[in-house]
């Protein structure tokens, strides 16, 4: 039963205003969807990794979080490819299981990518001190705004080629370390250390299980991003081919570029190396990746790492603007936002969601300079937890859409692209999902004293999102939806109201 809240956001003599156009072609879908599965976790945060869980646990843990992601990646696509909305989880919540879980879905991932701009402008300023140390760090960051900005303004074909330049700059760095890599390990141009760094110390797990739940978290931030394609498929020029090729090439770029790396940087690296645990943005010179290029004989390795390192910060950045953009702009159209932000431009731009996410982004990132940053560290962790919010929200639309498919009478036959190992895929997500969620700072309760402070800026992100989740909840009276009831038809007034325009040649 639908309430009046749901459908104001349409516009109903507006049928012939600008709409969100479908210009995006496979290789965009591709590269946004490697893309953000490939950035400063795997770059910076993997020696941190090696060195906590040894090479055997770093790699078993990047497995299952590999996994999991996978599992949920195809359970999103499985959506996405028969409803394919800029709304993507957001929509897929409030129709298939609340309107509340879906207002508090939609808003939870526009901040959690909207403050990302902040924190990566934070991160470029970090980085261009490498080359520019005396240059004051606002300068760069209002460069790179700028950038990000006039990116995602100019127009949706832009930001795809953006995309598939930067990601296509962050996998050939990866291709090319998995290359030199090889050639160390078997001997060419260097001596091979063999299986030394595998035995050892503790090595090939080091610290046990719980070291290999610490590295969950780590692997877990890795891969956010992964799930834009969802976003993207409401721009795609055709959703139904190119998201479920997108989806089922992420599982083995994943293995390649992930595993693949750990298993070098293992051979090659003792996790013993104080180095693998110093590493950061600010100090590239001892990225796991830096090392093993200058051991092949490449001193200008740093240079060109931090390099690669920008286009990272800058990918996650422009993308994050993307996606929150667009999730502002469905939020409208559901009727949980203002009208305003459904405003767009002939070049099929949602304007005032850009600028209101742009805004938002630029007020975040001038608190890192108020009280030591204080409230800025807050905003990022709340970020960080609203990843896998986000994660488990996938799972539970998934579950709940197969089974109202299922209840309803449709042919799973008939489904564009069909998750596989259901109702095993989304299980296991979810509970993955929550394990890693709970143990995001479980050291703060295992001390001789409960380091509350410790323990509320870890998990802050979950009571603001019940919060969010209750007061609509309890202020529109929603309940959850029955399977017999829940709305499967992907041609309905609301879903219009955030489709785009066929293709944009």
């Amino acid at each position: 039963m639908a309430e009046p809240h749901l459908t104001d956001g349409y516009l109903p003599g507006e049928e012939n205003a600008p709409k969100l156009k479908r210009s995006l072609k496979a290789r965009h879908m591709n590269m946004i969807a490697i893309g953000g599965a490939i950035g400063t976790g795997l770059f910076v945060a993997g020696g941190e990794s090696v060195s906590q869980a040894g090479p055997g646990g770093a790699l078993l843990a990047y497995s299952l979080i590999g996994i999991m992601v996978y599992f949920l990646m195809t359970s999103l696509g499985e959506m996405a490819t028969y409803m394919p909305v800029s709304g993507s989880f957001g929509t897929y919540a409030a129709r298939f299981v609340d309107e509340a879980f879906g207002f508090a879905l939609g808003w939870n991932y526009w901040f959690n990518w909207a403050i990302t701009l902040a924190a990566e402008l934070v991160a470029s300023a970090l980085i261009m001190k490498y080359w520019f140390p005396d240059t004051p760090s606002i300068v760069w960051s209002a460069l790179f705004f700028v950038l990000i900005f006039g990116l995602n303004y100019m127009s949706t074909r832009l930001f795809g080629e953006s995309e598939f330049i930067f990601a296509g700059v962050k996998v050939m760095t990866v291709i090319v370390f998995l290359f030199v890599g090889a050639l160390l390990i078997f001997g060419i141009g260097a001596e091979s250390p063999g299986f030394t760094n595998w035995t050892v110390g503790e090595a090939p797990f080091v610290g046990g299980w719980a070291a290999v739940l610490g590295i969950f978290m780590i692997a877990g931030f890795s891969f956010q991003g992964t799930e834009m394609i969802g976003v993207a498929a409401g721009e795609s020029e055709n959703p139904k081919e190119n998201v479920p090729k997108a989806v089922n090439n992420i599982f083995w770029r994943i293995l390649l570029f992930y595993l693949g790396s750990f298993t070098v940087i293992g051979f090659l690296i003792p996790y013993t190396d104080p180095n693998l645990l110093n590493s950061s943005v600010e100090n590239i010179s001892i990225s796991p990746f830096t090392l093993v290029f200058e051991r092949f004989g490449l001193p200008a390795a740093a240079g060109i790492l931090n390099a690669v390192i920008l286009t990272a910060v800058l990918s996650a950045g422009n993308s994050g603007v993307y996606v929150s953009t667009r999730m502002l702009y469905a939020l409208a159209a559901e009727g949980k936002a203002p009208k305003m932000f459904l405003k767009v431009n002939q070049r099929g731009i949602p304007t005032n969601a850009l600028f209101a996410t742009a805004a938002f982004g630029i007020v975040a990132f001038l608190t890192s300079f108020i009280g030591d940053g204080v409230t800025y560290n807050w905003l990022i962790n709340i970020s960080g937890m609203a990843g896998f919010i986000t994660w488990v929200g996938i799972a539970i639309c998934h579950y709940r859409f197969r089974r109202a498919y299922i209840r309803q009478g449709y042919d799973l036959n008939d489904l564009p692209y069909k998750a596989s190992l259901y109702p095993f895929g989304p299980i296991f997500a979810l509970v993955l999902c929550l394990v890693v969620m709970a143990g995001q700072n479980y050291s703060a309760f295992t001390g001789p004293k409960i380091d509350w402070y410790g323990a509320s800026v870890a998990y802050v992100g979950i009571p603001v999102f019940l919060a969010v989740h209750f007061w609509y909840k309890m202020k529109y009276k929603t309940k959850l939806i029955p399977l017999e009831e829940v709305n499967l038809d992907p041609h309905d007034d609301e879903l219009l109201a955030q489709s785009g325009e066929e293709v944009d040649d």
